[in-house]
This record gives C-alpha cells, sequence and structure tokens, in this order.
C-alpha cells in the first residue's frame, strides 16, 4: 500500500484487495456512500462479469453493506487500446450523472442503493476516435454466454500456455451483450451473492431428501 498523496491511496493487488484496504483504513469508523469500481479497460459483461476483478471490487463493497457501481469501457470485438481509453472519459461522465442527478436526490439523504444491490455499468466504445456518444441507456441483465473461449497449448516442458479468443453468439434480448453491441450503455442490477430462486431450492431440497452423512 502506498499513499503517494493526500486524499489518493495506491494498492498493489486486486481491486478486491483495494475496497477491502480502503474500508478498514482510508474510512476506518466510518462508512462511504458508494464504492466505485473502475472504470476498467474492456466490458464486464456476460461471462466476462463473473471473472471481472472490476466487478470484484464491487461485490466486495456490497459484501461490507456499501452501494457499489462497477464501471467498464469497451466493445464485444478486440479492443483497441486507443480508442478504449478514449472511451474511458465518456463513461466516467455518464456514470456522475445517475450518481448526482438520480441516486443522491431519491436517496433523501439515505443510502443511494438498495441494500445489497449494486450497479454494473458498461459503455461502449462509439466514434472512430472512441468519443463518440452512446445512442441510449437500457437496463440490463447479465447474459449467460461465455463471450471468451479459453485455448490451451502444451510447451513440452510441463508448462501449458492459453490465450482466450472471442466465442460471441447473438444476445440474449434485454441483456448486456445485445445493448453494448448496439452502443448502448448497458446497467444491469447486480448483488453479491449466488443464490437463485424458490424454483432452484425446491429442486435442490427433491435432490437431497432423505440423504443422510
Amino acid at each position: 500500500m502506498e499513499h503517494p498523496e493526500p486524499k489518493v491511496w495506491a494498492v498493489d493487488g486486486t481491486p478486491g484487495d483495494s475496497v477491502a484496504f480502503g474500508l478498514s483504513e482510508v474510512f476506518p469508523g466510518r462508512v462511504p456512500d458508494l464504492v466505485v469500481s473502475g472504470t476498467g479497460y474492456g466490458p464486464n459483461v456476460a461471462g466476462l462479469a463473473t471473472h471481472s476483478g472490476t466487478v470484484g471490487g464491487a461485490v466486495a463493497a456490497l459484501e461490507s453493506g456499501v452501494p457499489a457501481i462497477a464501471l467498464g469501457t469497451g466493445g464485444l470485438a478486440a479492443p483497441d487500446p486507443v480508442t478504449t481509453v478514449n472511451a474511458m472519459d465518456p463513461t466516467v461522465d455518464f456514470a456522475v450523472r445517475p450518481i448526482d442527478r438520480r441516486l443522491r436526490v431519491r436517496a433523501r439523504s439515505g443510502p443511494l442503493l438498495p441494500e445489497g444491490v449494486g450497479l454494473n455499468v458498461n459503455h461502449p466504445v462509439v466514434g472512430a476516435d472512441g468519443r463518440g456518444t452512446a445512442s441510449g441507456v437500457a437496463v440490463t441483465f447479465q447474459d449467460r454466454q461465455p463471450v471468451l473461449a479459453a485455448d490451451f497449448t502444451d510447451s513440452g516442458d510441463g508448462t501449458w500456455k492459453v490465450e482466450a479468443g472471442p466465442e460471441l453468439r447473438p444476445g440474449a434480448r434485454g441483456g448486456d451483450v445485445e445493448a453494448v453491441g448496439a452502443g448502448r450503455i448497458a446497467v444491469s442490477p447486480m448483488n453479491a451473492d449466488w443464490n437463485t430462486g424458490p424454483v432452484e431450492r425446491a429442486m435442490t431440497s427433491a435432490l437431497v431428501a432423505g440423504l443422510r452423512p
């Protein structure tokens, strides 16, 4: 951990490590109103969200009872470094609007988001230089597809190399992949646990009924 200047801390670790350190040491005895994780390089949609360090930072905050937003910047094609970095400016500009104009007003000095609920916000790369304006904003859900496929190669010396390539299917209607692919900003509500609904719970109860250790 480093403290290079007032109000600035640097953590050599994951986004989740950064949030844990911040809540413990930067805000000791008091809770911040909001944790914003990102923006990160590339979108946090579909299966990418499940493995995203940026989303992990937001989840770490939610686990501690702190409202959180994960921000991602990028399209679904192979990212171009220049345009993706350029698109981070409109990503951050957009993120400020719902925080300042909607969440703060509706909270009325209370929590900015319902307990345990966060937002996963993904901004596309728009325009030749990446600084264009998105075509709209969509409330979405996390698409179930993996987006990337891993390819493992035996190096012949007891080690393996892995490369990941796109394996993109058409986006589910109303999902985050569809929205970002259409140049819209995807806003998906999320929580910090992997619980399922009553149907899955009933199925599991039937599966273990009568079982003993």
